[in-house]
């Protein structure tokens, strides 16, 4: 992979851990962000080592959401024709795949989030597992204050992770929510005092996934997708298939000597994944 200049990527320990680190331009979100976010979360999830990912970024706020710059030069959004209305979809459906990519990577993303939390990255935030913040910690959908629809993945998914009405009341008035506000509702898991403190516990938390078989992890993350999105009676069928694909006796074995004995297991990796389209090359 090139090197990065949005963000810094260390791998330690089987924790893989990405941080923003565009603090003078508050870790705004313009073409290089998409690119190169687009390209670790897919090669952290073809590559199979890591077992977690952690996402903390750097300065006074975690991210001010998209860079309002790139909708006047890098990306045009066409209002003038139907052509041009049309291709909107594409540009966004592009977009927004990017951040489903932190759904659907093979591991568990922990977001560790201060300051501010704005518009775009509120979008990125719902995408991912676990979200720690600090007390000053604050999220905006800053779309409506710019006239314009959150259209990245905070009207699909933050109804799904706090009350309906809440979620309303921010995407109609640009309201903050704190992080007291943001912890009742359940959007964040714990509130720390600190960075530093935040940072730790999502590493921490990161440590404790990584001790698990990777596969039963990956199958875990499968089954709660599955059940958010279907009905009870289908995520049990689809819970028996899953299993039955991922069963075994000495991951399991191997699980209950190391708690038994208070030691690490030794896991297998998830395989490396190979893009077909790539074969021979």
């Amino acid at each position: 992979m090139t090197p990065l200049q949005c963000f810094s990527l260390t791998t330690e320990n089987h924790i893989a851990h990405l941080v923003l680190n565009k603090p003078e331009a508050m870790n705004t979100m313009h073409p290089t962000f998409w690119r190169e976010l687009d390209a670790v979360l897919t090669d952290l999830h073809q590559d199979g080592k890591a077992r977690a990912l952690v996402i903390s970024s750097t300065g006074k706020h975690f991210s001010a959401g998209m860079a309002l710059e790139t909708f006047a030069g890098a990306i045009t959004m066409d209002d003038q024709s139907p052509e041009g209305r049309a291709a909107i979809f594409d540009v966004l459906t592009d977009m927004q795949a990017t951040f489903t990519k932190l759904e659907t990577l093979r591991i568990p993303v922990i977001a560790a989030i201060q300051g501010g939390c704005i518009g775009g990255a509120v979008d990125m935030v719902s995408a991912c597992c676990i979200r720690y913040a600090t007390a000053q910690t604050f999220f905006c959908i800053q779309e409506i204050n710019i006239g314009m629809v959150a259209d990245v993945g905070t009207l699909q998914r933050l109804p799904k992770l706090i009350p309906l009405a809440v979620v309303k009341e921010m995407a109609y008035t640009g309201k903050r929510l704190d992080a007291q506000r943001a912890l009742q509702y359940g959007l964040v898991n714990a509130i720390f005092d600190t960075e530093a403190a935040m940072l730790e516990a999502a590493l921490q938390c990161a440590t404790d996934i990584a001790s698990k078989p990777p596969i039963a992890i990956w199958g875990t993350k499968q089954a709660i997708h599955y059940a958010r999105d279907h009905s009870v009676d289908d995520a049990l069928k689809q819970m028996g298939w899953l299993q039955g694909a991922i069963w075994s006796n000495r991951h399991v074995m191997e699980a209950v000597i190391a708690m038994k004995t208070k030691r690490s297991g030794e896991f297998p990796a998830l395989a490396t994944l190979t893009r077909f389209a790539d074969v021979g090359l």
